[in-house]
């Protein structure tokens, strides 16, 4: 088969508007945290989220074309077009027939829903809906309005899997590519979900954090005192090129995708497995896909959203996999900073991964004050200050309610 590499990176996210931003907010162990300023939350129980400040969306697409835009919409529009600049790719020679779009979201355009849901209820009952309010809506729409904007004529669709989306579309995209499918796809995942149904409906399941007092430290995997995720928004885009058509035209290659899996727990809605059978089969399917040991992985970026059960359990799995491989790798949660993006996560903690490779640094987990004893105190996981370490392999995981798995591991060339 094919290789398939990464050649361009864009990032949208709470700690950082473009990817330098991002990689400097990840060396620095910023918090994304702050209080709610999309809708009044002084009736919920969690008041605060990791939003994303200060973005335009008309830096990206003209105004009349970004009203008819959810925001997740237009943060793919922005993370896109600053991973093709960063690419380098002459978009008027390339084959666009043979250029892809997979792009993902968990939810999609769930606050215009809810803007049309309310309108509606609070009229005269006539049903009068926006025309654009369907389009606006669907998931798959980011795909279609990245092929939209630069003609690329390929595969192009939406995976949806809960917070293992984007991570499942760039396990896709790399599929594609090394069956010789597509030369270039553009792949990642968008969230704008800091909405009142969100974090209704994650605060009645008891999974967001409620520490509304301190929400900067909110966000602390693996800490004893975790009280649950802070939900994020944002996008994260990688363009991924087989490795021939990148060295032809003399392209930075910024990794090698190696290998990836994915799998399902069955066995809860939104609880790990007791025993961590799909996260122990995903690890162990994508180390043999990349054709890799354990003990030749440097960095896991793990799911690590900072819930009581799902921490553990993710531990648990990797040190039945690693084995005393474990006790010499870096472990670290990107979501101590970022918050959740939900099917942006793996896109984004996959572009912290790569720089984690390209700097030579482990991005901290933030926020730990107390050791849990449940935890193993000989793992390294990265508290609170980025580490220096040469990184050649690392392996990214994320999991998704319903019991979705999935891990990538990229290489540095």
């Amino acid at each position: 088969m094919k290789r398939v590499v990464v050649t361009g990176l864009g990032a949208l996210t709470p700690i950082g508007n473009t990817l330098s931003e991002y990689r400097e907010g990840l060396k620095k162990g910023l918090s994304g945290a702050k209080p709610i300023t999309q809708f009044d939350a002084t009736l919920f129980k969690t008041r605060f989220a990791c939003e994303v400040s200060g973005f335009n969306p008309e830096d990206f697409v003209d105004r009349r074309e970004a009203r008819r835009m959810d925001r997740f919409t237009q943060f793919a529009m922005a993370a896109s077009a600053e991973a093709l600049a960063h690419s380098g790719l002459d978009l008027d020679a390339i084959d666009k027939n043979r250029v892809g779009v997979i792009w993902a979201s968990g939810i999609g355009g769930l606050a215009t829903l809810e803007k049309e849901i309310e309108e509606h209820i609070t009229g005269n009952g006539t049903p009068k809906h926006n025309p654009f309010t369907i389009p606006k809506m669907i998931s798959d729409i980011a795909a279609g309005q990245i092929s939209i904007q630069y003609g690329f004529r390929g595969i192009n669709y939406c995976t949806v899997s809960a917070c293992a989306s984007s991570s499942h579309g760039l396990m896709n995209a790399f599929d594609y590519i090394r069956l010789g499918k597509a030369d270039i796809i553009v792949s990642g995942g968008s969230e704008a979900t800091i909405t009142k149904t969100a974090v209704g409906g994650f605060n009645s399941m008891k999974a967001l954090s409620e520490r509304n007092d301190d929400f900067t430290t909110a966000s602390r995997p693996f800490d004893k005192d975790r009280d649950g995720f802070v939900l994020g928004e944002g996008a994260g885009a990688l363009i991924l090129e087989e490795y021939e058509h990148a060295r032809r035209r003399g392209a930075t290659i910024y990794a090698e995708v190696l290998g990836a899996a994915a799998t399902a727990d069955a066995y809860h809605m939104t609880a790990p497995h007791p025993e961590g059978l799909g996260v122990i089969n995903v690890m162990n399917f994508a180390l043999q896909d990349a054709g890799l040991r354990p003990e030749d992985i440097d960095y896991i970026n793990v799911h690590g959203t900072s819930t009581p059960l799902g921490d553990v359990a993710e531990l648990i799995a990797i040190q039945k996999v690693f084995g005393d491989a474990a006790y010499k790798l870096n472990i670290s949660s990107t979501k101590s900073m970022t918050g959740h993006l939900l099917g942006a996560a793996g896109a984004v903690e996959a572009i912290a991964s790569i720089l984690a490779m390209q700097d030579s640094f482990i991005p901290p987990t933030i926020n730990h004050f107390t050791d849990d004893p449940e935890i193993d105190p000989k793992l390294n996981l990265t508290f609170n200050e980025a580490q220096s370490r040469p990184v050649n392999a690392v392996l990214s995981n994320t999991f998704g309610f319903g019991g979705h798995n999935a891990s990538i591991i990229f290489r540095k060339l």
